[in-house]
């Protein structure tokens, strides 16, 4: 079957997590020098995971390929959620930014579970 899915940038959850990206690229900025290859690389990587994995998965040829890559970036939004805790619990993060980067990370994680529901009717699950 054919489920060729668009041009990727076309999709809200993906530019809306190219724009958390951003803002967590942003936020890290600010962190201890000696977190650049711990938390503040972690942070950054699984923000960029998301869209990334996206882009690629819009890319492939078949639902499931998208299916697969969706899944990806819905773990991927996960580890961020946990990340953005821990950056705040250490004290990297101001509530006040961390609530930010929260509410954009849970609107990112619902919209991927809605496109993984949609693809999942596509293919009759």
């Amino acid at each position: 079957m054919d489920a060729r899915h668009g041009d990727h940038r076309d999709l809200l959850v993906w530019q809306k997590a190219m724009r958390l990206a951003v803002d967590v690229h942003r936020a890290t900025a600010t962190f201890p020098r000696s977190e650049l290859f711990g938390l503040t690389s972690q942070l950054r990587r699984a923000a960029i995971s998301i869209p990334s994995n996206l882009a690629e998965g819009s890319a492939r040829r078949t639902t499931p390929d998208f299916l697969a890559f969706v899944h990806v970036a819905r773990g991927s939004q996960a580890e961020l959620d946990t990340q953005l805790r821990l950056a705040r619990d250490f004290g990297y993060l101001s509530e006040a930014t961390f609530s930010d980067l929260q509410l954009h990370t849970e609107e990112i994680g619902r919209l991927l579970t809605a496109v993984i529901s949609g693809l999942r009717r596509r293919q009759g699950r």
